[in-house]
């Protein structure tokens, strides 16, 4: 379905048998801390781990949060949001 030299992060949906919905509830939750980053960087907010754990908080269970925030990163998705994500990794 996917090549194996492109979109990690489909392929790592994929292999953990995410629903649409699961899918959809990580999409709103990269969007609400998107948000939520952009807020916190306009006062001046400069420590990002209630930020990461937030985002571990709400991850589902099956995925883990390094090979979210890489595949995320590598095929485009919130690149903002994960490159701050990574620094907590």
């Amino acid at each position: 379905m996917c090549p194996e030299n492109g979109f990690p992060f489909n392929r790592l949906i994929i292999r953990n048998g995410l629903s649409e919905k699961e899918v959809k509830e990580f999409f709103q939750t990269c969007d609400r801390l998107s948000i939520k980053l952009e807020k916190q960087k306009a006062e001046g907010f400069v420590y990002n781990t209630p930020l990461f754990k937030e985002f571990e908080d709400e991850l589902h269970a099956k995925l883990k949060v390094h090979e979210v925030v890489n595949s995320c990163l590598v095929q485009d998705i919130y690149p903002a949001l994960m490159k701050q994500l990574q620094k907590s990794l």
